[in-house]
């Protein structure tokens, strides 16, 4: 595997060297972001990194936030995971301080969109994208910002300024997105609901074990439902059909009763419970109630006549 070189002095002469400095850190001082949602390499892509490490060691640094007890890893999770397989002690590491959680969040998302492509990510790894660039809180100046940083980090002597404003000067609605991806804003849409599915449903999609349009069923779920269902999956498959009638059953939190669950995945006859309504004539309205009764009270006095006929017939 190739890994870029870093040249160090190019990158000192860069406006950003102030904050940017490289250190050496102790591999057993880092931490995984609290947030990581991209796989690992694996198999001979991390093999090769392996190797190359072995031979040339770590030659682009990472970028890591101070922590509880050392450092959270922003960017270079792979290289640190590869190091420690190589027998790799330390590693260098460019230490951002003060970030906000958008700004952390930015860091970790557009250098897996430099490195890999969104074509390549994983589904709920896209959906991940699109939802942080789809929020209303996300900064298209500081994204540039950081992107430029990180193209700075990649091949500091190629990247200017011009080409990412060019490339990313629009904002990030639905449909801005949707041209920027080259997909539909229906496409769009539905990645951003597999983003509100929780870890295990989200696997299952990547997987293939769900449908991506099962899974937006289910991401109008409860959390408690979904985990319910992440459950029992593996007894059961999970198709379109079986993930509308769990979202029709649905109340309106997004629980679903147990029971209901399964009997849903087993692929049975369900019956929903729904609420019953009672139909009061106008006669009988206008002799017990005034027109302007208003439905609540009407309900009210109804629940309290009831009660005291059932309590004299017992």
């Amino acid at each position: 595997m190739n890994t870029p070189q870093f040249d160090l002095g190019t990158f000192l002469s860069t406006p950003t060297a102030m904050q940017n400095a490289v250190r050496q850190i102790p591999c057993e001082m880092l931490r995984p972001y609290h947030n990581h949602r991209f796989a690992l390499y694996t198999g001979e892509r991390l093999d090769d990194m392996v190797n190359s490490i072995k031979e040339n060691g770590v030659l682009s640094p990472i970028v890591v936030q101070p922590c509880e007890n050392g450092y959270e890893i922003l960017i270079g999770h792979n290289r640190w995971n590869a190091s420690q397989i190589a027998g790799i002690t330390t590693i260098p590491a460019i230490i951002k301080e003060g970030l906000s959680e958008q700004e952390a969040e930015m860091y970790v998302i557009e250098s897996n969109l430099i490195q890999r492509g969104f074509d390549n990510l994983k589904i709920s790894e896209q959906a991940s994208v699109i939802s942080l660039r789809h929020s209303e809180m996300f900064s298209q100046g500081k994204r540039n910002d950081i992107i430029h940083e990180l193209q700075m980090l990649e091949n500091p002597e190629k990247i200017t300024s011009s080409q990412i404003e060019t490339k990313l000067q629009s904002g990030d609605s639905k449909q801005n997105i949707a041209e920027n991806y080259e997909m539909s804003r229906a496409s769009v849409a539905r990645l951003l609901r597999i983003d509100k599915l929780i870890f295990e449903l989200k696997w299952f999609v990547d997987d293939g074990k769900i449908a991506v349009n099962a899974g937006v069923q289910l991401s109008y779920l409860s959390e408690e439902t979904q985990l319910e269902i992440a459950d029992l999956s593996g007894d059961y498959a999970i198709d379109m059909k079986k993930s509308k009638l769990l979202r029709e059953s649905a109340d309106e939190n997004g629980n679903v009763k147990n029971s209901d669950i399964i009997r849903i995945l087993d692929n049975k006859k369900v019956i929903i419970e729904k609420s019953k309504s009672v139909k009061i004539s106008s006669d009988t309205f206008s002799r017990y109630f005034e027109l302007s009764a208003k439905p609540k009270q009407v309900a009210e006095t109804v629940e309290n006549a009831l009660e005291m006929y059932f309590a004299i017939q017992t």
